[in-house]
């Protein structure tokens, strides 16, 4: 299943969140799965947990300023869904990146604030199948208030990863959580370009961790794939998108058989749909 924003433009009020799914031949016709009258709905997220619960998290509001968050849940892989409700005040669930489950159960969903003046990221924490959260400490780059959107993978070792946009530093920035994401150090920047754009990440079963971003610092082309297999060092190995054009709000997910789902916006104009097998992205 892969959901979007989509209606007029971005922050436009007929601004709706719509869902398809694949059945390994052809996308499901879209259908509206989250909307709030006379408020555009930003940055959809679909999760399923182990306990078989999809969630869907969503916003609504004038600017990511003021959004309100949203979220339903289906126990039928989307064919229904429980009735919408808000999340509590000052929660939205993870905010664009999917969230990742520990083998204790606990999910962490990255999440941050977006104010006029600074950006602040934190991952949100949930032990009973994200009915309720907590939240972790900020972990912006110091004195560099600039940092959203956390993406999230956990290291062979235990470590929780996030991975965040940002527009100061120019770079993908990284922080670590020692302690199942209660705590995170402060951001550092990576030497991975970011002009300021989402990224998303997965670990596979081998321990290859795969990271889809804009690697410029400027401009949203190209779109490509790096690889680490430390979560610290990277290789693009691939391109995804080469040509002029904007390509971005990617997200990737490790499907049951191993391969690596994504999708992204395709000039802001339609949804693209990739599926690449992770053993082929090696050197």
């Amino acid at each position: 299943m892969a959901a979007w924003f989509g209606g007029k433009d971005e922050g436009a009020k007929d601004v709706q969140i719509w869902a398809s799914t694949f059945d390994g031949k052809t996308w499901s016709e879209p259908k509206v799965i989250g909307t709030e009258p006379g408020q555009p709905c930003w940055n959809p997220v679909l999760f399923k947990s182990a306990r078989g619960t999809l969630h869907f998290w969503y916003k609504a509001g004038p600017s990511p300023e003021r959004w309100t968050g949203f979220t339903r849940t289906s126990a039928d892989n989307g064919k229904t869904w429980s009735k919408v409700e808000m999340m509590p005040a000052g929660f939205w669930g993870p905010v664009r990146a999917k969230p990742i489950q520990l083998a204790n159960g606990t999910i962490l969903a990255g999440t941050s604030v977006e104010s006029f003046r600074n950006w602040t990221p934190f991952v949100d924490r949930s032990t009973d199948d994200g009915k309720t959260w907590t939240r972790s400490n900020a972990f912006y780059v110091p004195e560099k208030f600039n940092q959203i959107q956390p993406a999230l993978f956990e290291t062979k070792d235990g470590t929780v990863v996030a991975l965040m946009r940002s527009r100061d530093p120019r770079a993908v920035c990284r922080a670590e959580s020692k302690d199942g994401g209660v705590t995170f150090s402060p951001a550092e920047e990576t030497k991975l370009p970011n002009p300021s754009t989402g990224v998303d990440c997965v670990r596979t079963a081998d321990g290859d961790v795969f990271l889809i971003y804009n690697p410029v610092t400027l401009g949203r082309t190209p779109l490509s794939i790096a690889r680490s297999t430390d979560g610290k060092t990277w290789k693009k190995v691939t391109d995804l998108e080469t040509e002029p054009g904007e390509y971005s709000y990617p997200a990737m997910i490790l499907s049951a058989a191993g391969t690596l789902e994504i999708t992204y916006t395709w000039k802001r104009t339609h949804i693209k749909y990739r599926s690449l097998d992770p053993k082929k992205l090696r050197d």
